[in-house]
């Protein structure tokens, strides 16, 4: 069963451990809903409209190693390697993960403490051919923000490579995509390393703002670059036009790569987080969303 958070501001919907049962995005804090409480705004959507298609995402649901599985790459066909936030999963065949596959799963326990508008998990180790490591969630509200701040501990023998992102399943209001939305990014943005020409054809730019020709017809991918190490309030700021509203995302890190996916009811701003702990040592990042209504000025929540 779900549960909800709430500061009179925000409200989250979040999915109890296990309410998603597959191996490709965090278990714990799986955000399938954020509501702005004055005026109702929701923004959070599902992977797919169509029911049993796509991977199960919704939301605000995050992912470790989606190009850097922790330890795969040595694993033989057979043995178990660790997906944090999941479990650890089974190599079943040779050849290089595949973040949309299915993987025979032993799930990591999920301790989790809350009240009215925060939660804390603690996801436990699983020893594993030398990984092992214990991951601290905590989702707050705070004012006008939700703040996910993680803590991955390797008390393990070899060290942690990965990477972090939240897959960022948005749609304001359920509206389409298409001309009414406009992402803000800092700086002078570029689209990169498009799936196709159909993505390169449907996105524009004016001045630092990314907007849709028209509302796609299918899934459209690419990578955004950015200047790294470049100061900035926000990585990205999505608005929808005709409503005022909208919603940002800053960190405490410095991003290792953008990108942006989507089709027909989804927008998904993705930024990454670089992630190499040695054994014995603690990693630790903060993301912070913020959500906004027509005409309302930005509470300031650090």
């Amino acid at each position: 069963m779900a549960f909800t958070l709430n500061n009179g501001i925000l409200s989250a919907v979040i999915e109890e451990p296990g309410a998603y049962g597959g191996t490709r995005f965090d278990w714990s804090g799986f955000i399938s809903q954020v509501t702005l409480e004055r005026g109702g705004y929701t923004f959070c959507v599902p992977e797919s409209l169509s029911p049993g298609a796509g991977t199960g995402g919704a939301g605000l649901c995050n992912e470790f190693g989606i190009s850097r599985a922790i330890g795969y790459e040595e694993a033989k066909v057979g043995e178990w390697f660790p997906k944090p936030g999941v479990g650890l999963l089974q190599k079943t065949a040779a050849g290089p993960y595949s973040f949309s596959g299915e993987y025979p799963l032993i799930p990591f326990t999920f301790n989790m403490q809350r009240n009215e508008s925060a939660v804390t998990y603690t996801v436990e180790p699983l020893e594993c051919r030398g990984y092992s490591m214990r991951l601290t969630k905590v989702i707050e509200l705070k004012l006008d923000r939700l703040n996910i701040s993680y803590t991955l501990e390797n008390s393990g023998e070899k060290p942690i490579i990965t990477e972090e992102y939240v897959h960022n399943f948005l749609g304001i209001g359920s509206a389409p995509v298409g001309s009414d939305y406009r992402l803000n990014l800092p700086g002078k943005p570029r689209i990169e390393e498009t799936e196709s020409s159909y993505t390169a054809e449907l996105l524009e730019y004016t001045g630092s703002a990314l907007t849709w020709k028209r509302q796609p017809e299918r899934p459209f991918y690419c990578k955004l670059g950015f200047r790294a190490g470049a100061p900035a309030d926000y990585y990205w700021e999505l608005l929808h036009l005709p409503s005022g509203t909208g919603v940002r995302e800053s960190g405490d890190y410095t991003p290792q790569r953008m990108a942006l996916w989507g089709e027909r009811h989804v927008i998904s701003p993705e930024v990454f987080a670089d992630i190499f702990i040695e054994p014995g040592m603690t990693g630790s990042w903060r993301r912070s969303f913020q959500f906004f209504g027509p005409k309302e000025s930005h509470l300031i929540c650090e």
